[in-house]
């Protein structure tokens, strides 16, 4: 039996590694998060580092071999998901943790219907006749928006744009009405019409069903928008984490501010204005620099940073920063 805690989700110290050809990849490198009960928490950072990997280790999803746990705790409800069984698994996914993956013409079965993979979770979860899950199928899609939704089950993904597929994984993640929902990109490759509609639809069902989301992604104006908290991600570590408007309104790590600079602004002019860029790429977490893993690319870099890596400290209430110079300043 579940029982309720303050912090339905507890990452503490987590490690999850790869073994590669060209080394280990320290994909995710001692993270700690808390999630509670109907919060939403945005995880933000470049591409590669680690934010997919992070979701993925909470529903055990992830290939072993390659990947393996090498430290940490993932606490669901004060359980430790790292300690479950494959069936204890199987039985926890989708039904008190769902997630929303980030293609979802990838995710969703090319050769079976929307209906079909659909009312697959009412009849595995929630041990459903096939008459009554399709007709839960039904009534899914058309709260999430799909028009027409009793003709849209007996069509396949490749039949539906791409913000209706979008929406039917949405469906598929919240048809058990799960206590947490993994949204990874959730609003990447749509255009920003459809895009406002996503996160208008997952707003309003966070507020109906009061489920608690772990929104991954690199778009900070969506993150603005509908988070609660903020937690910014490079090379497997969190180099920030504070609540969302604190975090706009001062952020302290130089990663932080470059991720922010570089977004364009609504009120600036496109010919005296350029965006900034944060120099360099994002190492391979299997090949990383020595001491700080920002600092080759860091303009405010000290001698210290080629050395040792900081650790994540509160610099104020509520603001947790990796930063020689912010964490005493």
């Amino acid at each position: 039996m579940w029982v309720v805690s303050s912090r339905m989700l507890s990452i503490r110290n987590l490690k999850t590694y790869f073994r590669t050809p060209k080394g280990l990849a320290r994909a995710v490198d001692g993270v700690s998060l808390d999630i509670g009960p109907g919060e939403v928490v945005g995880v933000v950072g470049e591409s590669g580092c680690g934010k997919s990997v992070m979701a993925l280790s909470i529903l055990g999803l992830l290939p072993r071999p390659p990947a393996y746990f090498a430290g940490g705790e993932i606490l669901f409800n004060d359980q430790d998901l790292l300690k479950f069984k494959p069936d204890e698994m199987r039985r926890l996914r989708g039904n008190q943790i769902s997630m929303i993956f980030q293609e979802p013409m990838s995710a969703l079965n090319p050769v079976f219907t929307v209906g079909n993979q659909l009312q697959e979770v009412f009849q595995v979860h929630r041990n459903l006749g096939r008459a009554e899950a399709l007709q839960n199928a039904i009534d899914m899609l058309a709260k999430v928006g799909v028009p027409a939704p009793e003709r849209r089950v007996r069509e396949y993904p490749y039949q539906l744009s791409g913000g209706m597929r979008q929406r039917v994984m949405i469906a598929m993640a919240l048809a058990c009405r799960p206590a947490l929902l993994l949204a990874d990109e959730p609003t990447t490759a749509l255009d920003v019409s459809i895009q406002a509609q996503i996160i208008e639809l997952m707003t309003a069902l966070k507020e109906e069903l009061d489920t608690a989301i772990l929104l991954i992604t690199h778009d900070l104006g969506v993150v603005a928008e509908i988070t609660r908290r903020v937690a910014v991600m490079y090379t497997g570590k969190i180099m920030e984490e504070a609540p969302t408007l604190d975090l706009f309104d001062a952020p302290l790590h130089p990663y932080t501010r470059g991720l922010l600079t570089s977004i364009p602004r609504a009120d600036a002019s496109f010919e005296t204005e350029s965006l900034t860029e944060i120099k360099g790429v994002v190492p391979s977490v299997a090949a990383l620099p020595p001491g700080y893993h920002f600092e080759p690319r860091c303009p405010e870099a000290i001698d210290i940073c080629r050395a040792q890596a900081p650790a994540l400290e509160e610099a104020r209430p509520g603001h947790r920063v990796a930063c020689w110079r912010a964490a005493h300043a």
